[in-house]
């Protein structure tokens, strides 16, 4: 059985989903081809990937393209993407990865 993994962006400098955001998930390591990869819906979550996000155990990171983002908005900032490792240790578990995202700083947590 495979781990599932979603992610849910907000965009703190208008305290509201970051819609449209795109993001890609793939493992660490060199040569990693992405997993996964999609666009944040009107609430900022991804709940269908265009490929099946669904993992083995191990490392991974979700890359999301703030700088698209920000630039689509005409909004400069800082980090042009951000990408985030986490490990999976759990076959079958669910890991939920949130960012809260301005265009000079961001921060995640594993949520639930």
């Amino acid at each position: 059985m495979s781990a599932t993994v979603s992610t849910h962006v907000l965009d703190a400098r208008v305290g509201a989903p970051a819609r449209g955001l795109a993001v890609r998930l793939e493992p660490c390591g060199p040569g990693g081809a992405p997993l996964a990869e999609g666009r944040t819906d009107g609430d900022g979550r991804l709940r269908d990937w265009h490929d099946p996000a669904a993992v083995d155990p191990g490392d991974f990171r979700l890359v999301f393209d703030t700088g698209g983002y920000f630039a689509a908005l005409g909004v400069a900032a800082f980090y042009p993407e951000v990408a985030v490792a986490f490990t999976v240790t759990e076959a079958g578990g669910h890991y939920h990865v949130p960012l809260l995202l301005s265009p000079f700083a961001y921060s995640t947590y594993r949520g639930s």
